[in-house]
């Protein structure tokens, strides 16, 4: 039994649940609003967008590299998707494919400018996000899409329940898009041999091509896994809106980098598991509700989410220092 806790303890997941009950406990204690099933089910739909970014940016992070340009391509796929959709008459498989065919394009252009050129991945991302972005908002003039398919709109709804309140709930398009992409990202990282070549990138490069990994091949699947994530959620964020909009996406970067980074991701690869992603999304997620509910300004929601990814970042490079200091005394 204490060799259980002992291995618990030494895990960031661990604390990072801990650190979630505390602060579920006393905002419990703080407003009734919170800890209801209605407040419960609307953060999971809401924060499915965010989720299903997640976990792609893990991918990517976990093999030594970063992408902050999701948001252009999740933009990029949804508008064009939609259009297609409204012109042409698609179903549910049609849209999907086409959105996440453009965000695996996307991400293949990144993958390409990162490993060929050799040039830094958080500069071309940087690029890229702001090309994408930018040919978006002037090819399309900046219009919404207000109209979409009526089966569309409609979404799904699962195992629908309604309560006393005649407040309806289930299985929707955005928790089931949540779960699968959680789902397959788990089973890839942790079921597959290209999982293990993932991990090894990112904790040394340098063995990895020692040992004969193909190094573009990897850099490609982890960019395009990203741009398909991008893809999923920007159909799940243009049901749940029920409107596109090519300058809303843009500017979530931040919150999807915080949840990975929090669930334990290091930004120098090699690190990073599934749990602690969804553990990450949801302390965003109570802490960003947890303010609203208690009359928090809105304006203080950026200020606390940098603070907790500052927070994050440098117990985690504390703790590395304290194994390396614990290797070299051995």
């Amino acid at each position: 039994m204490r060799d259980l806790i002992s291995r618990l303890q030494r895990r960031h997941e661990f604390w990072l649940a801990i650190v979630i009950l505390a602060l579920i406990a006393v905002l419990s204690l703080i407003t009734d609003s919170f800890l209801t099933f209605q407040n419960l089910f609307d953060l999971l739909t809401s924060y499915a967008f965010l989720g299903i970014l997640a976990a792609g940016l893990l991918v990517v992070l976990i093999s030594g590299g970063i992408d902050i340009s999701f948001t252009a391509t999740a933009s990029i796929a949804q508008y064009i998707t939609m259009l297609l959709a409204n012109r042409y008459g698609m179903d549910w498989f049609s849209v999907f494919a086409l959105a996440m065919v453009i965000g695996v394009v996307c991400g293949a252009v990144n993958a390409v400018l990162v490993d060929k050129l050799n040039i830094s991945s958080i500069i071309v991302s940087i690029a890229t996000l702001n090309i994408f972005y930018g040919l978006l908002v002037f090819i399309t003039g900046g219009r919404y899409i207000y109209s979409l398919p009526d089966w569309f709109s409609k979404g799904i709804y699962w195992f629908e329940y309604v309560d006393a309140n005649e407040v309806s709930y289930g299985i929707n398009l955005q928790i089931l898009a949540l779960f699968i992409t959680m789902g397959a990202t788990w089973l890839l990282l942790n079921r597959t041999n290209i999982g293990r070549q993932i991990y090894a990138l990112g904790g040394n490069r340098e063995a990895a091509q020692r040992l004969g990994f193909n190094i573009f091949r990897l850099n490609l699947l982890v960019y395009c896994y990203l741009g398909l994530t991008a893809g999923i959620a920007s159909l799940t964020q243009a049901q749940l809106a029920q409107s596109v909009a090519p300058t809303v996406l843009v500017g979530k970067e931040l919150d999807v980098l915080a949840a990975v980074v929090l669930g334990g991701a290091s930004l120098n690869g090699g690190v990073g598991t599934v749990f602690g992603t969804i553990l990450g999304l949801t302390l965003l997620a109570v802490m960003q509700n947890g303010l609203v509910l208690v009359g928090v300004s809105s304006y203080w929601s950026q200020f606390f989410v940098g603070l907790v990814i500052l927070i994050s970042v440098s117990a985690t490079a504390l703790s590395a220092r304290r194994q390396r200091k614990g290797s070299r005394s051995i």
